[in-house]
């Protein structure tokens, strides 16, 4: 496989060579695909903790344990008012 670089990409392996972290274009170049699967990764992982977390919603909304938006703020603001005095005592 060939590929061609735009100036702006090659400048930025030849400025990560002149770091002397990377020995050779091929490694800079492997380094940023390495990054992209992390991401990648990362991103997934978080769409099925949303995805999960979606569906717990909606199974809570279909058994009706759900609260309107001013209550839940209510709630929680309560909940962390309740845990702020209680770590003064």
């Amino acid at each position: 496989m060939q590929i061609v670089l735009s100036p702006e990409v090659e400048a930025l392996v030849q400025r990560q060579l002149t770091t002397g972290k990377y020995k050779s274009a091929i490694e800079v170049i492997l380094a940023g695909i390495q990054l992209l699967e992390q991401q990648e990764d990362i991103y997934q992982g978080r769409l099925q903790e949303l995805q999960r977390d979606a569906l717990i919603g909606q199974q809570a909304s279909q058994c009706g344990e759900v609260v309107d938006g001013a209550t839940a703020m209510t709630q929680i603001r309560a909940n962390l008012r309740s845990r702020y005095t209680s770590s003064e005592a």
